[in-house]
C-alpha cells in the first residue's frame, strides 16, 4: 500500500486509507468503514514524527465491514512508529484484529478512546464441558507471538507511555505491552473480554492503577468446571520488575492477577518478575487464583482474594510479603510450593476450606532448569499476627523446613489446626530468628474520583460468571441461559436476563410444556426435553424494551424488537474406538502415512464403544498397568443425519485425519505446522443427509493428548 503524507497542522481532515500524518491534526467527525490490510505489519494511517496531537474528534473507524464473525476481523486500523511526544484522543475503532499498534514511541499518549469489538476468537467449550483448544498460550512473545491473537492496543518499545480514560470490551485481549518501561495505565474501563485485560512482558516501572479489569475469563462453567484457560484481569510475563499496581478493579478473571517469571527463569534459575507492588487491589471471585505469582519476589498488600479456587497461587515463591490482605471463601486460600523466606503476617482468613498449605514435592519436573540451579526447598517462613476464622483447616504443611509460626490467632470451627506430615522439621510457634520477605517501600496514591469498585457488590459471586461461545456475558443485552447444563434429566431449567423490558417466545423445537411463554425480565422458567435420538432444541425469543448494545456492538433503539435464542444440539454416533500403541523410533504414521507397519501385527489395548469422542490424556493413557506415552487410536462409527449442512468442529494433538463415507474431510496429519503451545481446532462444512459412516485416525507422540469432534447444523 503506498501512503500520502499529510502535513499541515491544527486543520480539520477526513481518514482514508492509505494516510501518513505527521503533525497535529483534527478528524472529521464521522463513520469510516474501511477494512485494513490483511497484512499487520501494514495499516490504514500511519503516524510517524515528533510532537504530534491527533485529537479523533470522537470518529469511528470501522474494518472488516463484510464480515460478522469477530474472530475473523483483519487488519491493523493505527500504527504509529519511531515517533516521540504522540497524543491519541478521542477515537472510535472496532472491527480490527488490532484497533492501534505502537513501536518505538517515546511518551505516547492514548486517552479517551474506545477499541472496542475487534477480533476474539470463537470459543469452543461449552456449559457441559471445556474443549482444550480455548487454551490460551502467553509464554513467549521474543517474535510478537501475542499478535496471533489480537490486541485493542499493542505497544512495543514505548517508553514513558500513558493509556488513561479508554475502554475495551467485547474483544480478546485489551492492552498487551512488549519491552515498555515506566509507563502509566490510569483509570481505564478494560472488562467483559475473552482473553487479558492488562498483559506485560520484558517491562518494568510501571504505574497500573485505578483501572476496572473485571470479567477478562473464558473457560467456566459454573459447577461444573473451572479453567480459566490462561485468561487474567492482569498478566505480567518474562522478566517485568518493579510495576506497581494499586487500586484495580479486577474480578471474575480466570486469574485476577497472573505472574510468571518466564522461560528466561525457567532454563537459567536466573532473573524473574521481582519487586512487583499489588496493593488495595480486589482479585475476588476468579475461577482459579485471585493471584498466581511463581519462581519470583513481590509484594502484596491489602488486597482482597474471595470466593477463589485459590487465594494465592504463589509456587516457588521467595523473599514475597503476603501482608493485610482479606481471604474468604476460598478453597485455599495461600498455597505455596517450594518457597523460601516468605513473610505471611497480618492477614484476615475467613472461611476458607484451607489457610494456608506449604509442601514440596519428592520430584521435580525433569524439563526444568530451575530446580538445577536453585535450591528449592519449602523452608523459612515468618507466619504471624493472622487472623483465622472458620476455616476446615487452619494449616496443611507437609516437606517443609523452619517453619515460624507465632501469635496468630483462630476463631470458629475448624477441624484440623494444623495438618502435618511426618517430614515437618524445625517447626516453632514462638520465635523468628530471621528476617522474611521483601522489604520494599512504596508510596500509597490515594484514591481518585475514578474509583473502579463502584457498584461492585451488584456481581459478586462466581455464579454470575457465563461464558457465551464469544466470551463472558456482560449484563446489557437479553439472554437465555441454562441452569442446570449437565442433568440428564428430561426437565431444563433457564433464566432470562437482560435491561428492563418484556420477553416473548417466538418459536421452539425438540422441547414442550414451557412453564411460560412470556414475561418481564428477569425470569426464570422450565421445559421439557422431546424424547429422541439427537438432541435438538431451538428456542426463539424477542426482547423489547430498553436501548441495548448486542454481543456484537450493534446499537439497538429503545422499543425495538431484538431476536435473541437458545440452542443444543447432539447427533450421538455409534462409534467403536480403538486404542494401539505407538514407538516412533521403530515406525512413524506421519512419514509413512499409513496407521501400522506393514511388518507388523497389532491388536488394540483398549477398546471403547461410545456415542460422542470427547477425550483428554494427561501423561499418556495407563492400561493394565502399562503406561503408554505414545499411542494410535482409531474410531469407526454411524449415524442417521436430517438433510443439510452440517458443521464439523475437530480439536486434536497431535495429529489427526477423519473420513466420511470414506471421504478424506480433515487431514492434519503434520504436527510441526503448529509451533504454539495449543491444541488446535478446525472446522470444516459437510453436506450429510441419511445414513453415513464416519472415520478418525489419531497420533499421540507423548505429553499432552487430546481428540474432540463435535458436528452441528449450520444456522
Amino acid at each position: 500500500m503506498l501512503f500520502y503524507a499529510f502535513k499541515a497542522s491544527g486543520q480539520v481532515i477526513t481518514i482514508s486509507s492509505g494516510m501518513r500524518i505527521t503533525k497535529t491534526a483534527k478528524v472529521q467527525k464521522a463513520i469510516y468503514k474501511i477494512d485494513a490490510p490483511t497484512d499487520t505489519s501494514k495499516s490504514i494511517i500511519v503516524i510517524e514524527g515528533n510532537n504530534i496531537t491527533i485529537d479523533f474528534n470522537n470518529a469511528e473507524l470501522k474494518g472488516s465491514n463484510k464480515l460478522k464473525s469477530p474472530d475473523e476481523f483483519f487488519g491493523v486500523a493505527i500504527l504509529i512508529r519511531n515517533s516521540k511526544n504522540v497524543a491519541i484522543k478521542n477515537l472510535t475503532a472496532r472491527g480490527y484484529k488490532v484497533a492501534l499498534i505502537a513501536k518505538n514511541t517515546e511518551k505516547l499518549t492514548i486517552e479517551n478512546c474506545d477499541f472496542s469489538y475487534n477480533y476474539r476468537q470463537h470459543l469452543n467449550s461449552t456449559q457441559e464441558k471445556e474443549d482444550i483448544s480455548d487454551w490460551m498460550s502467553y509464554h513467549h512473545n521474543e517474535k510478537d507471538e501475542w499478535l496471533r491473537y489480537g490486541a485493542a492496543m499493542y505497544l512495543k518499545d514505548c517508553n514513558f507511555f500513558t493509556v488513561r480514560n479508554c475502554k475495551v470490551t467485547g474483544g480478546q485481549n485489551a492492552l498487551m505491552l512488549m519491552r515498555c518501561n515506566k509507563g502509566l495505565i490510569e483509570s481505564n474501563n478494560f472488562s467483559f473480554n475473552s482473553g487479558i485485560g492488562i498483559g506485560i512482558y520484558r517491562s518494568s516501572g510501571n504505574k497500573v492503577q485505578y483501572n476496572r479489569l473485571i470479567f477478562n475469563i473464558r473457560g467456566y462453567s459454573h459447577a461444573v468446571y473451572n479453567r480459566g484457560q490462561d485468561s487474567a484481569g492482569i498478566l505480567i510475563y518474562e522478566q517485568s520488575n518493579e510495576n506497581s499496581f494499586y487500586y484495580n478493579n479486577a474480578t471474575h478473571g480466570g486469574d485476577g492477577f497472573f505472574l510468571w517469571a518466564g522461560q528466561t527463569t525457567m532454563d537459567t534459575g536466573k532473573g524473574g518478575c521481582n519487586n512487583n507492588i499489588l496493593f488495595g487491589n480486589d482479585f475476588s471471585y476468579s475461577s482459579n487464583n485471585g493471584i498466581e505469582a511463581t519462581f519470583s519476589s513481590n509484594f502484596f498488600s491489602d488486597n482482597r482474594m474471595f470466593e477463589c479456587d485459590y487465594g494465592i497461587w504463589g509456587g516457588y515463591s521467595f523473599n514475597t510479603t503476603i501482608s493485610k490482605n482479606h481471604f474468604r471463601d476460598n478453597r485455599i486460600a495461600v498455597a505455596i510450593e517450594h518457597g523460601q523466606r516468605n513473610l505471611i503476617e497480618n492477614n484476615i482468613f475467613s472461611g476458607d476450606k484451607v489457610g494456608i498449605r506449604l509442601w514440596a514435592n519428592k520430584l521435580e519436573p525433569s524439563d526444568w532448569g530451575y530446580p538445577k540451579y536453585r535450591d528449592t526447598r519449602s523452608v523459612a517462613y515468618n507466619i504471624h499476627l493472622n487472623s483465622f476464622n472458620n476455616n476446615e483447616t487452619v494449616f496443611s504443611l507437609s516437606q517443609s523446613d523452619s517453619l515460624w509460626i507465632h501469635d496468630n490467632s483462630i476463631n470458629g470451627n475448624w477441624a484440623n489446626y494444623f495438618k502435618i506430615d511426618s517430614v515437618l522439621t524445625t517447626f516453632d510457634s514462638i520465635y523468628t530468628p530471621f528476617n522474611t520477605g521483601s522489604s520494599l517501600k512504596f508510596e500509597v496514591f490515594q484514591p481518585n474520583s475514578n474509583w473502579p469498585f463502584e457498584g461492585a457488590g451488584k456481581l459478586r459471586g462466581r455464579k454470575n460468571i457465563m461464558i457465551t461461545e464469544w466470551g463472558p456475558y456482560n449484563f446489557e443485552y437479553p439472554i437465555i441461559w441454562n441452569t442446570n447444563p449437565t442433568d440428564t434429566s428430561a426437565i431444563i431449567k433457564f433464566d432470562l436476563l437482560g435491561p428492563k423490558g418484556n420477553w416473548q417466545i417466538k418459536n421452539i423445537k425438540g422441547i414442550k410444556n414451557i412453564s411460560l411463554n412470556k414475561g418481564i425480565f428477569p425470569a426464570s422458567i422450565t421445559a421439557e426435553k422431546i424424547k429422541g435420538e439427537r438432541t435438538d432444541i431451538l428456542i426463539e425469543l424477542e426482547y423489547e424494551g430498553a436501548a441495548i448494545t448486542t454481543p456484537f456492538g450493534e446499537k439497538i433503539a429503545a422499543a425495538k424488537p431484538y431476536k435473541f435464542s437458545f440452542n443444543k444440539f447432539f447427533q450421538p454416533i455409534k462409534w467403536e474406538f480403538l486404542f494401539y500403541s505407538l514407538d516412533t523410533s521403530v515406525h512413524n504414521p506421519i512419514t509413512t502415512g499409513t496407521l501400522f507397519s506393514m511388518f507388523e501385527r497389532k491388536a488394540p489395548f483398549k477398546t471403547e464403544k461410545t456415542d460422542k469422542l470427547d477425550y483428554a490424556w494427561w501423561g499418556g493413557i495407563k492400561e493394565k498397568g502399562i503406561q503408554y506415552k505414545q499411542f494410535i487410536t482409531s474410531a469407526s462409527g454411524d449415524a442417521t443425519f436430517l438433510p443439510g449442512i452440517y458443521e464439523l468442529s475437530v480439536t486434536w494433538d497431535d495429529a489427526v485425519r477423519v473420513y466420511i463415507d470414506e471421504k478424506m474431510v480433515l487431514n492434519e496429519w503434520n504436527p510441526s505446522i503448529y509451533a504454539f503451545d495449543e491444541s488446535p481446532n478446525k472446522k470444516v462444512r459437510v453436506n450429510l443427509g441419511g445414513h453415513h459412516s464416519f472415520r478418525v485416525e489419531h497420533l499421540e507422540f507423548g505429553g499432552f493428548a487430546t481428540l474432540s469432534l463435535k458436528i452441528k447444523p449450520v444456522e
